[in-house]
C-alpha cells in the first residue's frame, strides 16, 4: 500500500493508536527499571518522533520510544558513591552524559555527509560493538535476577506469556509480547493483593510532565564538575551501540516499506534527527530515544507506511503524557514483573552482541579480533565487578571515574585503528547491517 493512500478519519485514528500501542510496553519498561519519570518519557518521545519526522523531511514511518542500551549506563550512574546518601540527584547529571551521545550523532551524521558512512564505519565495526553489547547485558543481568527474587512465580509469568506470544503469537499480538507479558503478570498480582494502587488514587488526572529538579538546567550554578565529567564518560560511548541499532533500523524500515531510506532522506538526516530528539528528551529527564522495531512490525503487519499515522502516535503519546494518574499506574508494577520481563530483555541484549558478530562474519581465526574483543570483555566486565567499580583519576584537581564499558570501548576503538587488518566494510553485508535490534 502507498505511503501517500488517503485514509478515512476513523481509519486513520485507529491506526494511531496502533502504533502507540505497539511502541507502549518497551518505551514505559525502560522509566519502570530507572526511576526516570513515565511521563515525561511519554513526552518526549512523542515529540523526539515529531523532531526526527522533521529534520527527516516527513519520510521515514518511524517511532523513537526509550533505549534499552541505555540501561547500563542509568544504572551505572545511580549506583555512584556521590548519589548514595541521597543529597545530589543522579538524573540529571546521567542526562547531561545521553546529551553528550546525542551529540556524538549529530557529529557522526555530519561525518556520514562529508565523507560517507563507509570511511566512517571502518572505525565501529562488529568486532568492537558486538563485544560491547554483550557486555552490557551481562552487566545488567544481575539487577533482573534480584528483582525476580521479589516473588518468583509472578516472574516466571511474566516471562512465560512474553515467550508465548513471542513464538506462538500472530498479528499484533506477536508484536507486542512486552506489553502483554506486563499487563498478564500486572493483573496477576494484583488479583493476589501484591499491588498497592494507593498512589493511583492519589495522582492527578491532569498535570506537568517533568519536574524541574530532574532537568539539567537544575544543575546550572550547582554543578559537581567532577561527577558530570565521570558520568558523561559513563553515557557517552554507549552511543557506539545505539547508533550501530539505528542503521539496523533504517535497514529494517526500508526493507519494510520498499524504498530506500539510507539514501534518501539519507543516514545523515535519520541520525541526525535520532541525535536531537535523544539530546532534547535527556535535558529534561527523559530517557534516551532510539528507533522503535515494534512500529517497523506494525507497518508490516497493516501494509500502511503513511508516515502521518507515526505523527499520529506520537500526538497521542503527548497527551497521554499529561495524566500523572496513568504514570501512577505504571509506577505501581510489580518488582517481580519488572524483573521477569528485564530478565528476557537484559540476555537479549548480550545475544544481539553476539548475533551483531556471527551475523556480520566476524573472523576469529584472526588474532587481531581476538585480541580486541578479548580486551574489550575483560576491561567492561572486570572493572565493573571490581571492588572499585571503575577507574578513577585526577586531572587538574578534577576526580574523574571511568566505568568499565566506558573504557572499554575506548581502548576496543584504538585497537582496532592500530592493529593492521580491518577489512570491515559498511553496506556489503545487508543482513550485518540490520543484526543490531535490541526489541523483544
Amino acid at each position: 500500500m502507498s505511503e501517500n493512500q488517503k485514509l478515512s478519519p476513523a481509519k486513520f485514528g485507529l491506526l494511531g493508536f496502533q502504533h502507540m500501542f505497539a511502541m507502549f510496553g518497551a518505551t514505559v519498561l525502560v522509566p519502570a527499571l530507572t526511576g526516570l519519570s513515565v511521563s515525561a518519557t511519554l513526552l518526549f518521545a512523542g515529540l523526539g518522533t515529531l523532531l526526527f519526522h522533521l529534520i527527516t523531511k516527513g519520510k521515514v514511518p518511524a517511532f523513537l520510544g526509550s533505549s534499552f542500551a541505555f540501561l547500563g549506563g542509568y544504572f551505572a550512574v545511580a549506583g555512584m558513591e556521590q548519589f548514595a546518601d541521597g543529597t545530589m540527584n543522579w538524573i540529571p547529571y546521567a542526562g547531561v552524559g545521553v546529551a553528550v551521545a546525542g551529540l556524538i550523532y549529530v557529529i557522526v551524521s555530519a561525518l556520514f555527509r562529508l565523507w560517507g558512512p563507509e570511511r566512517v564505519m571502518r572505525f565501529f565495526p562488529p568486532i568492537v560493538t558486538g563485544p560491547i553489547i554483550i557486555c552490557i547485558g551481562m552487566i545488567l543481568a544481575n539487577s533482573a535476577i534480584n528483582n525476580c527474587a521479589a516473588n518468583w512465580w509472578i516472574a516466571i509469568l511474566a516471562v512465560g506469556i512474553v515467550i508465548v506470544f513471542n513464538i506462538w503469537g500472530k498479528g499484533m499480538l506477536k508484536i507486542i509480547p512486552i506489553l502483554l507479558g506486563v499487563v498478564g503478570s500486572y493483573v496477576v498480582a494484583a488479583l493476589c493483593g501484591q499491588v498497592d494502587f494507593s498512589a493511583v488514587a492519589d495522582a492527578k488526572w491532569l498535570g506537568v510532565p517533568f519536574q524541574w529538579k530532574d532537568t539539567t538546567f537544575s544543575l546550572i550554578g550547582n554543578t559537581d564538575w567532577s561527577t558530570l565529567i565521570s558520568c558523561i564518560l559513563t553515557m557517552a560511548p554507549i552511543a557506539l551501540a545505539t547508533m550501530m541499532e539505528h542503521i539496523g533500523d533504517m535497514s529494517a524500515i526500508s526493507s519494510t516499506v520498499g524504498k530506500n531510506f539510507i539514501k534518501d532522506p539519507g543516514l545523515h538526516r535519520s541520525l541526525l534527527g535520532d541525535g536531537c530528539a535523544t539530546a532534547l528528551a535527556a535535558l529534561f529527564g527523559a530517557p534516551a530515544n532510539t528507533t522503535y522495531g515494534e512500529n517497523t512490525g506494525v507497518l508490516a503487519l497493516t501494509r500502511v507506511y503513511n508516515p502521518a499515522v507515526v505523527r499520529m502516535a506520537a500526538v497521542l503519546a503527548v497527551i497521554f503524557s499529561f495524566c500523572p494518574k496513568f504514570a501512577a499506574l505504571i509506577s505501581c508494577m510489580p518488582t517481580a514483573t519488572i524483573g521477569g520481563v528485564s530478565m528476557i530483555l537484559y540476555g537479549m541484549i548480550s545475544a544481539v552482541g553476539v548475533r551483531n558478530i556471527v551475523e556480520n562474519q566476524v573472523d576469529f581465526a584472526k588474532s587481531r579480533n581476538v585480541i580486541i574483543a578479548a580486551v574489550i570483555m575483560s576491561l567492561a566486565l572486570g572493572i565493573n565487578f571490581s571492588t572499585a567499580g571503575a577507574i578513577a583519576f585526577t586531572i587538574a584537581g578534577v576526580k574523574i571515574s571511568l566505568s568499565g564499558l566506558a573504557v572499554a570501548s575506548l581502548v576496543g576503538i584504538i585497537l582496532n585503528a592500530v592493529l593492521p587488518g580491518n577489512d570491515y566494510v559498511f553496506g556489503k553485508n545487508e543482513q550485518g547491517d540490520q543484526a543490531v535490534n535490541f526489541k523483544v
